[in-house]
């Protein structure tokens, strides 16, 4: 799970994570930095490495977590490295909240059905996405959720694309 380095949304990290972890996925948290991390609703997580060294061939999946603090990987050469990597080997790649902006400046949501924080409705369209709406939205191997109430259905969309690969 990749978290900004500050502000990261702590129902979409938290809840996603323990939807994940209730069926046995086992979770790296990484951002930009190393170390404490402080969410934009009080919550602390531990980054446990960077996304610079992040190796996309030890991973099933990558999940983006949203909030304020996600712009600042909008344009991240590493974010956007992993996101392309991770597709383009056909793994599962999820963003949630302001995060699937990410997903579309890597280029991997042209032609995709998605959905994202209504106010990024159309930076995602004029990267050649077809936004959904609110909700949860499943696109092959690519799983997008627009805000911290759908994460529960989020982290079980996942969950579900991670059994169905591990099969």
């Amino acid at each position: 799970m990749i978290i900004p380095p500050e502000r990261f949304r702590d129902e979409e990290l938290f809840i996603t994570k323990r939807e994940l972890e209730k069926n046995n996925h086992s979770i790296v948290v990484a951002s930009t930095k190393k170390g404490i991390i402080h969410g934009s609703r009080g919550g602390i997580v531990k980054s446990e490495t960077t996304i610079e060294k992040i190796n996309t061939d030890e991973y099933d999946a990558v999940c983006f977590v949203g909030g304020g603090g996600s712009k600042l990987l909008f344009y991240n050469k590493d974010a956007i490295r992993i996101a392309r990597e991770m597709n383009k080997q056909s793994k599962v790649v999820s963003a949630i909240c302001l995060a699937p902006v990410i997903l579309a400046n890597a280029g991997i949501l042209a032609g995709r059905k998605a959905t994202v924080s209504g106010n990024e409705s159309k930076t995602i369209e004029s990267k050649g996405a077809q936004y959904t709406g609110p909700g949860v939205m499943v696109d092959g191997n690519i799983v997008t959720g627009n805000a911290p109430k759908a994460s529960i259905l989020f982290g079980q969309k996942i969950a579900e694309l991670l059994t169905k690969v591990n099969k």
